[in-house]
């Protein structure tokens, strides 16, 4: 293979057949695809079981056996959850960054295995935690592999389908994380069942995260089906050829090159607001739920079942709106799809939190906000790989998605400290504006569509 002319000099041409995306494409791509994507949606799957039992798991560690807790109590119980998110959001930023590193140096497929590994088992090990201590540990842990997964899956697949069809099934891989929410939110109705409850109490929800560790029998059939693309391979070949290993996943590669700093930059900008919005705002509709149904004085068990319908609901919504961005973005551009998704994902979050009174207003609103909030991660998914040259494209990947998680991590304190001054549903509303670092990012983010991968 000859050497490239420049950071982002590309290989072959653009496939401008008539065909349909998903006609002519190699069976083995597809196996790629579902592979990708079920460590995508088992990944989001633990997320959203950590999300859903968060406030549960911590009352039950700090305050075991009190049923009913005062004002201070339940004042301590919220911001000790925020803590936990904040470290969290800290241990995926600190996972995108490693396994980045790792996936353009020991490969695509050996980074997805030893990340579904880590997320799987540290899952399954929260479960079992006595102390809050203990639980923000294993939590760290556990978002280490969730934030490194996602960066091996989206290069293997952008880097394993044809030019043509790889928006649309980048797309598709991203909106099945949805799917992995919806599950999340089907355990914690289903689990009460099977325990022979009405509701997840006392230390139930222990068994939310032992279904999180399942995953890890998923590693076997990565192992045996997929092998690394022919992509990296060549980059490491010359890599090899050229003594210069070490530019496989070199960090700061992102920051010598002109071009590659700014598309860094403009990444990270662009993630952070999709990632601040989400798990600032958007991630905390149970919270709403409960907020906007307090008046009706319903028992545990009601609001319990009520947060998951809504929750359902809202990852309905999340599924299509992921897809929709891929669409959209094939048709028209990837950055002006984009700012259309960010203004939406704006506008949603002000509707949702501030009209939202009723249950059958929350039901009514949560597939809207769904859709908007997860279109910007869509972008990511389709966008990100097109930005970075094969030897650092999981490394830029995993920098701009999950470095963003640093400034993200600030959004859940600062919903919590708003919220004592001006109420749950104004702060929600002014943490939303996080999406102005989204328009910063995009207004010297190139423009991909239609270009081969950067070689």
């Amino acid at each position: 293979m000859s050497e490239p002319k420049g950071p982002l000099a590309t290989v072959g041409t653009a496939d401008n057949s008539n065909v349909a995306w998903y006609q002519n494409v190699p069976r083995y791509a597809w196996i790629v695809l579902g592979i990708a994507a079920l460590g995508w949606l088992f990944d989001t799957m633990d997320q959203n079981l950590f999300t859903l039992v968060r406030q549960p798991a911590v009352t039950s560690l700090i305050y075991p056996g009190i049923k009913t807790l005062t004002g201070a109590q339940r004042d301590h119980v919220s911001a000790i959850s925020a803590q936990v998110t904040a470290i969290f959001l800290l241990g995926w930023a600190a996972g995108g960054l490693i396994f980045g590193v790792l996936g353009d140096r020991l490969g695509r497929t050996r980074t997805m295995m030893l990340t579904i590994l880590i997320y799987a088992t540290f899952t399954g090990l929260s479960g079992l935690t006595r102390t809050v201590g203990t639980f923000e540990l294993f939590r760290f842990l556990t978002a280490l592999g969730v934030g490194g997964e996602w960066a091996a899956g989206a290069a293997i697949v952008a880097e394993t389908f044809p030019a043509r069809s790889r928006g649309r099934a980048l797309g598709l891989l991203q909106a099945l994380s949805a799917v992995g929410n919806m599950m999340a939110a089907v355990v914690l109705l289903g689990l009460p069942l099977l325990l022979g409850t009405l509701s997840l109490h006392g230390d139930q929800w222990r068994w939310a995260f032992a279904v999180g560790a399942a995953p890890a029998l998923l590693v076997l059939w990565i192992r045996k089906a997929v092998k690394e693309p022919e992509q990296w391979q060549h980059a490491r070949e010359d890599a090899v050829k050229h003594h210069a290993p070490n530019e496989l996943g070199n960090i700061a590669e992102l920051f010598r090159d002109p071009q590659l700093r700014r598309n860094t930059i403009a990444g990270v900008l662009m993630a952070a607001a999709g990632v601040g919005g989400f798990w600032g705002v958007g991630n905390w509709t149970p919270e709403l739920t409960k907020v906007a149904l307090a008046p009706l004085h319903l028992a545990d068990a009601d609001i319990s079942r009520y947060k998951s319908y809504v929750y359902l609901a809202q990852n309905f919504g999340a599924f299509f709106g992921a897809y929709a961005y891929a669409v959209l973005a094939e048709r028209t551009t990837r950055r002006s799809s984009l700012l259309l998704f960010f203004i939406l994902a704006f506008g949603a979050i002000q509707v949702m939190f501030q009209m939202a009174h009723t249950f059958a207003q929350l039901m009514a609103w949560a597939p809207v906000l769904g859709f908007c909030l997860l279109g910007p991660f869509s972008a990511y998914t389709v966008y990100f790989p097109e930005l970075f040259p094969t030897r650092l494209r999981t490394t830029g990947c995993g920098f701009c998605y999950n470095g963003a998680r640093i400034l993200a991590a600030a959004a859940p304190f600062a919903l919590g400290n708003l919220a004592a001054s001006m109420g749950f549903r104004n702060a929600a509303s002014c943490v939303a504006f996080v999406y102005v670092l989204g328009l910063i990012g995009l207004c010297f983010a190139p423009e991909t569509k239609g270009k081969p991968l950067p070689e």
